[in-house]
C-alpha cells in the first residue's frame, strides 16, 4: 500500500506541476470527494478496511484514497480523447483497471465487501464518478493543458486500440474466473 501511495503522490505532483491552479483544484476536489464518498460507504456498512495498517485507527486508508483516486482523475482528464465516441473506451479501460485493483485488494486482509455491496456496485459507481469528473475536469482544465489521445490511436491495430483491447479482454476473462470461483466456492 505504501508503494501505491508514493507512486500516486509522485503522479499527482507531476500533474499539479503542469498548472498549479487548474490541476491543483482538480486534485483537491477529487481528493475531498473520494474521501467523503469512501467514508460514507464505510459508515453505511457497504465495505470496510479491517486491516488498515498504515492509518491506525482511521476507518479508511486516507493516504491511498487521497493520492490514487486524484491521480487517476487527473490522468484521465488530461489524456482522455476529445470525442465521446473514444472517451467511452478510454474510461472503460480505466475503470476495468480500478475494479481489478479492488478485486486484488479484496483478496487481502486490507479490504472487505459487506453483504450489501458487490463488484457491480463498484463498477457502476466508478463509471458515474469518473464521467462526472470528466465533465468537471473539462471545465477546470483548459484545452491547452490537456493532451488527449488522438482518435487515430484508437483505430484498428494502433497503440491505444491494442492497449484498450488487452486491458478489457484480460479483465473480462479474469472477471469470468472470479465469478466462477466465487459462485462455486
Amino acid at each position: 500500500m505504501l508503494t501505491m501511495i508514493v507512486a500516486a503522490s509522485l503522479g499527482c505532483l507531476f500533474f499539479i506541476r503542469i498548472d498549479f491552479k487548474s490541476y491543483g483544484l482538480l486534485f483537491l476536489i477529487s481528493m475531498v470527494s473520494a474521501n467523503l464518498l469512501c467514508y460514507l460507504f464505510i459508515i453505511s456498512g457497504f465495505y470496510t478496511y479491517p486491516n488498515n495498517v498504515l492509518h491506525g485507527d482511521l476507518r479508511l486508508p486516507y493516504g491511498l484514497i487521497s493520492t490514487l483516486i486524484p491521480f487517476i482523475v487527473m490522468f484521465s482528464v488530461r489524456y482522455s480523447p476529445e470525442k465521446w465516441v473514444w472517451k467511452i473506451p478510454f474510461y472503460w479501460a480505466v475503470i476495468h483497471m480500478g475494479v481489478l485493483g479492488e478485486v486484488i485488494l479484496k483478496g487481502t486482509s486490507i479490504f472487505k465487501f459487506e453483504a450489501e455491496w458487490d463488484l457491480w456496485d463498484s463498477y457502476t459507481l466508478w463509471w458515474i464518478y469518473y464521467l462526472l469528473f470528466e465533465l468537471l475536469g473539462g471545465k477546470i482544465i483548459p484545452a491547452q493543458l490537456r493532451k488527449p489521445i488522438t482518435a487515430d490511436a484508437f483505430r484498428y491495430g494502433r497503440w491505444a486500440w491494442i492497449i484498450f483491447h488487452i486491458i478489457v479482454i484480460v479483465t473480462i476473462f479474469l472477471a469470468g474466473i472470479y465469478v466462477g470461483v466465487t459462485v462455486f466456492a
